[in-house]
């Protein structure tokens, strides 16, 4: 039989209080957070999106091209789609040690500051 604790209620004098959240959320530590966050992953996004579609119109637009050989039997269009997998892991591995390294410390402090007010 289990013997878990209950999930804590709204109640709980352990959690922190709504006050506090938003308090949180309007300080300049969080404001870094987000900032720090968005000037990341606004500008990667936007990049892969470009180049998604790049692909997309050269697929559509540019047959000729995108039918070139460039050894054997594979093609340009072969090469940028595999690309396309390659930059999204890629991005993803970028961001996770970006994101260990830059966010998870500043949210870890942030986290342990609020949940010790409480």
């Amino acid at each position: 039989m289990a013997t878990d604790a209950p999930p804590p209620s709204k109640a709980d004098p352990r959690l922190p209080s709504t006050e506090q959240f938003v308090e949180v959320q309007e300080s300049a530590e969080f404001a870094e957070l987000r900032r720090a966050h968005r000037s990341f992953a606004f500008p990667l996004t936007v990049a892969f999106i470009a180049w998604y579609l790049l692909y997309v119109l050269l697929s559509n637009y540019a047959g000729d091209f995108m039918g070139t050989q460039v050894v054997g039997n594979i093609n340009v269009a072969l090469v940028l789609g595999l690309a396309q997998f390659l930059t999204t892991f890629l991005i993803a591995w970028w961001y996770s040690r970006y994101a260990a390294a830059k966010l998870d410390p500043k949210g870890e402090a942030i986290k342990s500051r609020l949940e010790g007010d409480a």
